[in-house]
């Protein structure tokens, strides 16, 4: 049964005193079904964020709130409606208040601020953002002097985490750099296998690189992929800070590329058989190591058409093995093989003992997809244009498991060579690849024929 409480209607089943609690319209009150909240008004889903003497608000809602509230409003407005609301209710610029006034507000306000800059950091590349926690904290060590060092703290870690963004933008831009220059002598020299015979060490630098990139995404990015332009008001300061996702899905995208690279530009067939058996057995290593998104690209890279045409090549490949990595990343079911082995490889990283028997690294794509049909399935406010909370739980939920994932640390050898090659050798484009398979092997149809004719 729907219940409304007011904000103060708290999870752990704490009443705050009438000093604590300002006026709230019955329409601006959260509902509540089974003791679970599922709607409220942008009003008084804000104020039950806010931190009281006597009341904290639980973590969970915390981190789902802050997640999913910029569906409906920007990081920096929420920011500047936080802190107006703690300075009204608790008279934070009055002459007369004091730390025995405030009791426990300046620890819980240093807390709730900490779980916004340690879980959602690069919103503070906003300089508005920004300019209000400096502000929020600089008054709250003024009234709690003993609070300067959690406060030191907390800026210390948010500065070493944008610091952190800002060198991994500059190092994927000079990765881009290296690219393009290495563009201008297209046709390469050496092969992936001449750089690293053993698929085991292949599969684990791919794993170096996954998890480095999973890292770096934050996990308001999947959020603001969905944010419509009507439900925000948008303005030139407001357009997204980070790229970590998009770049994640090109680093796939690439590396699909790269493995049918390294097949086409091999002229003899025995060399490209070696090349497709090798992939399949670094694909075999990815799925052991629970790397399914490079295990996917691969796929991938191997199911494109120049490569598939090769009929010559495939019929000396052992394609008994391919041919089971192919079911487990099958479509069908909605992916049910592979969400299937992703069960397995999350049981087997719950109770891991070793650090590499906890790497989890999903099929990206696939869990974009369903965090974008969750979103599109639910709406983000209900028929009484209160905010539906149900959606935000459930976003919550898959993004937390998503944090999990991205937290392991790679615990393979890093082989620089091995990383650079895989990186930055060149890749052929959609034409290119289609013009060196028809070198590889000459085209057999009409259509073939015609597509050989305008390529060359």
């Amino acid at each position: 049964m729907a219940t409304q409480n007011g904000f103060h209607g708290v999870m752990n089943g704490v009443t705050n005193g009438t000093a604590d609690i300002p006026m709230i319209d019955e329409e601006d009150a959260l509902v509540y079904q089974d003791g679970h909240l599922q709607a409220g008004s942008v009003n008084a889903l804000i104020q039950h964020l806010v931190p009281t003497t006597h009341y904290y608000p639980d973590r969970t809602y915390t981190f789902a709130f802050l997640l999913s509230s910029r569906l409906y409003i920007q990081p920096h407005q929420l920011m500047q409606r936080v802190c107006q609301m703690c300075i009204m209710q608790q008279n934070l610029y009055s002459e007369k208040v004091t730390k025995e006034s405030l009791g426990k507000f300046g620890p819980h306000l240093i807390q709730l601020l900490g779980e916004w800059t340690d879980n959602f950091p690069y919103d503070f590349r906003d300089e508005r953002l920004m300019k209000n926690l400096k502000e929020i904290t600089q008054r709250v060590v003024v009234i709690h002097p003993e609070l300067r060092k959690e406060v030191g703290i907390l800026m210390h870690n948010l500065i070493a985490k944008l610091s952190g963004l800002q060198k991994y933008e500059e190092l994927l831009a000079r990765i881009n750099a290296e690219v393009a220059q290495r563009l201008l002598n297209i046709m390469p020299n050496t092969d992936i296998y001449e750089v690293c015979a053993s698929p085991l060490v292949l599969a684990q630098q791919l794993t170096h690189i996954e998890l480095e990139r999973l890292s770096m995404i934050g996990p308001e990015e999947f959020v603001q992929a969905f944010c419509k332009e009507s439900e925000l008001d948008r303005t030139i300061n407001d357009l997204k800070r980070t790229n970590n996702l998009e770049s994640y899905v090109q680093w796939f995208n690439r590396l699909s590329y790269f493995i049918s690279t390294e097949i086409c530009m091999h002229l003899k067939k025995k060399n490209r058989v070696r090349m497709i058996e090798y992939f399949i057995d670094v694909a075999k290593e990815c799925v052991n190591i629970g790397n399914f998104n490079s295990l996917m690209a691969i796929i991938a890279g191997l199911n494109m058409s120049p490569i598939q045409r090769l009929k010559k090549t495939w019929e000396k490949v052992n394609k008994e093995k391919f041919e089971i990595l192919e079911h487990q990343m099958n479509p069908s079911s909605n992916f049910g093989s592979y969400r299937s082995s992703l069960k397995a490889a999350l049981w087997r990283s719950e109770g891991a003992v070793e650090d590499r028997e906890r790497i989890v690294i999903p099929f990206f794509s696939l869990l974009v997809k369903d965090m974008y049909f969750l979103n599109e399935g639910c709406a983000n406010r209900l028929a009484d244009g209160h905010i539906n909370f149900d959606k935000s739980w459930q976003l919550a939920k898959q993004v937390t498991e998503f944090i999990t994932w991205k937290q392991v640390e790679c615990p393979f050898d890093r082989h620089p060579p091995v990383l650079n090659y895989l990186l930055t050798n060149p890749v052929f484009s959609e034409n290119s690849l289609a013009l060196a398979s028809f070198e590889c092997e000459p085209p057999e149809n009409h259509y073939e024929k015609d597509r050989y004719k305008q390529l060359k």
